[in-house]
């Protein structure tokens, strides 16, 4: 009894790493087998044996606190870990944003008989999904159809006759709005019926799922959750020409859907788990309500609007077929254009309002050879994927939001939430006007440009923006979509080195941290701190003392022509710059905009 006791050894269990680990072994073999392990030296057969297990107790540690930090969103790491967490707490991932813009369109009709005005027979329709490119290679889509024939369109004389010099063709200028990435399409092959199927998409950087259809002429349509049964589609108004609406909205209650779900680089199609044979009724909203059987009352139910169905299949699974899949995929990098870089038309599509065996058929391959186009402002937008910081955070935020906007946090992640398909910003900020009497708000936004500077986000993305906040907000908040003031500034800074080292070096040094420091940029209205250059500086290798820091503003060609005093915005300790709420700081060339001197 007292050699065993003397065998039991207590184990330090915070010993997780392989030199701890390692110690502890080289101890414990020291005091209990001190006859049989004499030599531990490298090359020992006892050394590789401590080794050994200390690698293999190291590798069990590591995966251990692996698999618990990722299995909790505030410590996990992983990316795709991440999104899992967050899809547990309704965030969506839409994946890689795009980017929306305005273009010039331009074609030629030939002049009516009377060579006055166009031949309104050959004005045709430019459909939606005609493709274009630009010079650096990126593609763009057509999202609308653009009737030459409205009235707002500028018409000019495009060619005359050289004997007479009467018009015999003309040009017509129309505007269309255009998003970046082109459309694919996947063939996947479906089997045998199972529960809760999952698709994955061959083709990557999918921003859109356009349509799913399987091979016998079943339509898909995708939902928000599996739950839902009421979707809009969008139809043709017939009455366009009175009321100048071109499409109209109307509930479907649809049994085939899906949902799609994302990760880094793929797509998926979510099923659900109901049969082909599963039937769909609309039901009674008082029996959707209200669950009363045996019971003589009732508990206070709340009432779904998009579901109206008591059908618990979450929706017919396809089986035995093979999927049409129909995608938009954006482009791999910055989808932002400059001006004049969209010159391409790939492929396009028009309609006349006669059949064509009634028109002249050169007439309509001239108007249709005509076609140019032309983007006359820049085409931006927020183009990076948020990396898993940041993803993070807008989880956070997502889960009190609640799918409604009542705070200036709910708002502002709304915005950020919006679909990548309907195009992306850099920053927003939501405050509150203080010149109105009512809950009206002044919502600021930015984008970039395709260089990663700071620039005015184009109507097209705010016009999406208003669409998709307006089914989230308050009834009675009024919002005003802004753009806020860019302030360009610069920094001069003066410093001592370490004697023996090299000033030019140390002044590079010190330029790349600086920019490095605030290459993510600024919030909108998030002040500038003067005291974070001198602490960035003086962490340089070589810095002996920061000796002097200048803030000013940048004017001129190629910057912003808004300014703001310094002297009169700094805090009374001078160690902050106070920027205005509806103002954003951008550093915009900071190779350039940072100098420095050294002694």
């Amino acid at each position: 009894m007292a050699d065993n006791q003397k065998k039991i050894v207590p184990i330090n269990y915070t010993s997780r790493d392989f030199s701890s680990i390692r110690d502890d072994l080289l101890e414990l073999a020291e005091r209990l087998y001190p006859d049989s392990f004499q030599d531990f030296s490298e090359a020992s057969f006892a050394s590789l044996m401590v080794d050994a297990v200390s690698y293999v107790g190291d590798q069990l540690s590591f995966y251990l606190d692996y698999n618990v930090n990722e299995s909790f969103l505030d410590t996990a790491y992983q990316f795709n870990n991440i999104l899992r967490h967050g899809r547990a707490l309704g965030y969506k991932y839409t994946g890689r944003p795009s980017t929306y813009g305005p273009v010039a369109l331009f074609i030629l009709v030939p002049a009516s008989t009377t060579g006055i005005g166009p031949d309104t027979a050959y004005i045709p329709i430019l459909k939606r999904g005609t493709q274009f490119s630009s010079t650096t290679g990126l593609s763009y889509t057509l999202i609308e159809n653009v009737d030459f024939a409205a009235p707002a369109n500028t018409v000019a004389v495009g060619r005359t006759d050289t004997t007479t010099g009467a018009p015999t063709h003309y040009a017509i200028k129309a505007f269309g709005t255009v998003v970046s990435g082109q459309f694919v399409t996947d063939r996947v092959k479906i089997g045998a019926f199972q529960k809760f199927l999952r698709v994955r998409m061959a083709t990557p950087n999918l921003s859109e799922i356009i349509s799913v259809f399987d091979t016998d002429g079943n339509e898909y349509f995708e939902v928000e959750y599996l739950a839902q049964d009421m979707i809009y589609k969008e139809l043709p108004n017939m009455n366009y020409k009175k009321d100048n609406v071109p499409s109209v909205l109307k509930p479907y209650v649809v049994s085939r859907k899906f949902v799609v779900e994302r990760d880094t680089r793929d797509t998926y199609l979510q099923f659900g788990s109901g049969k082909e044979n599963a039937t769909l009724e609309v039901a009674d909203p008082q029996s959707v309500a209200m669950d009363v059987y045996g019971k003589t009352y009732t508990t206070s139910l709340t009432f779904d609007p998009t579901r109206l169905s008591q059908n618990e299949s979450l929706g017919t699974v396809p089986q035995n077929t093979t999927l049409i899949v129909t995608g938009r995929m954006t482009n791999p990098g910055n989808s932002n254009l400059a001006v004049g870089q969209l010159t391409t038309v790939n492929t396009s599509h028009f309609s006349f309002g006669k059949s064509i065996d009634e028109l002249n058929a050169s007439k309509v391959s001239l108007v249709e050879g005509s076609l140019e186009v032309d983007n006359e402002v820049p085409i931006v937008g927020e183009v990076s994927i948020p990396n898993s910081a940041e993803v993070k955070q807008r989880v956070f935020d997502t889960f009190p939001t609640q799918n409604r906007a009542v705070t200036q946090a709910d708002y502002e992640n709304l915005c950020y939430r919006m679909p990548a398909k309907f195009g992306s910003i850099k920053r927003v900020s939501a405050q509150r006007d203080p010149d109105s009497q009512k809950r009206n708000l002044n919502l600021y936004v930015i984008s970039e440009d395709p260089f990663g500077s700071l620039i005015q986000t184009n109507a097209a993305i705010k016009n999406n923006l208003k669409t998709w906040l307006n089914q989230y907000r308050m009834i009675n908040d009024t919002i005003d979509i802004l753009n806020p003031y860019i302030i360009n500034l610069g920094i001069e800074f003066s410093i001592r080195v370490i004697s023996g080292t090299d000033k030019y070096s140390t002044i590079d040094a010190c330029i790349d941290a600086l920019a490095g420091s605030y290459e993510s940029g600024f919030f909108i209205g998030e002040s500038f701190s003067i005291s974070d250059v001198y602490q960035i500086l003086g962490g340089v290798a070589g810095v002996l003392d920061v000796l002097k820091v200048r803030v000013y503003c940048k004017t001129g060609v190629d910057y912003s022509s808004a300014t703001i005093d310094i002297n009169s915005n700094l805090s009374p300790a001078g160690d902050q710059l106070i920027i205005p709420q509806n103002a954003i700081v951008e550093l915009k060339y900071p190779s350039t905009d940072i100098t420095g001197k050294a002694r």
